[in-house]
């Protein structure tokens, strides 16, 4: 399955918000494979929060399942950083497939 930059971009709408009112701007380049090709422009080009931000994009698009990988070509998104989510969402997938019986459904009590 694709992906278009439409979904693309609604996919990161919370972020997308904050954008708006720093003039900030994503352009989706390719989507390829599911190789999401991306560059933040705009408020974007200098400003200290690009770094977060990119994360947060990344964090948001590497949690569909046909995103293969998400790519910021102007080196927005720094090694470290990938690296960080990767094993964040990791933990939390071991987590999810700890957390659910044998139904699949997950366990635990409301409180």
């Amino acid at each position: 399955m694709s992906i278009t930059a439409e979904e693309i971009l609604a996919e990161i709408g919370p972020v997308q918000e904050i954008l708006d009112e720093h003039d900030g701007v994503v352009n989706v380049i390719d989507t390829a494979d599911g190789n999401i090709m991306l560059s933040l422009d705009g408020g974007c080009t200098g400003c200290s929060s690009t770094p977060m931000t990119a994360m947060q994009i990344y964090y948001s698009l590497k949690k569909l399942d046909y995103v293969n990988d998400v790519i910021f070509v102007n080196g927005e998104l720094p090694e470290y950083m990938r690296t960080f989510i990767d094993q964040k969402m990791a933990k939390e997938a071991e987590e999810s497939t700890n957390n659910t019986d044998d139904d699949g459904e997950p366990q635990g009590e409301i409180v």
